[in-house]
């Protein structure tokens, strides 16, 4: 009885540094979720700043109401206007005519098809 005893408490033993290295890796996961998580807040706070110096407070309600229905348009836009303020290519503050003209030229490259019957 006493080698069964044996296996019992060396199979324990096996499961419960299983479940040791398994809640280990749960919190190393849970970890870098959270540092991921602080580096992108960081990040759209910077952006947030950026675009504030960038854009007229027209400019910016613009591209907020637009946020609403079209999320990434909107993302790239601001990539855009961050990037051309970088290199200062820019006249700041962007007035909310040059965001329009913007979206019209990134929005009207739209192709249209047209359909002849015979």
């Amino acid at each position: 009885m006493s080698e069964l005893d044996e296996i019992r408490r060396k199979r324990m033993e096996e499961l419960q540094q299983q479940q040791m290295a398994a809640q280990q890796q749960q919190g190393a996961n849970l970890q870098q979720m959270q540092q991921e998580e602080a580096m992108r807040q960081k990040y759209e706070e910077e952006k947030k700043n950026a675009l504030r110096q960038i854009l007229s407070p027209e400019a910016r309600q613009r591209l907020a109401n637009l946020r609403l229905t079209k999320a990434e348009l909107v993302n790239a836009i601001e990539m855009q206007l961050i990037q051309l303020a970088q290199a200062g290519r820019l006249q700041i503050p962007v007035s909310d005519a040059t965001v329009k003209q913007i979206l019209m030229e990134t929005t009207s490259k739209k192709h249209e098809i047209h359909i002849t019957r015979k």
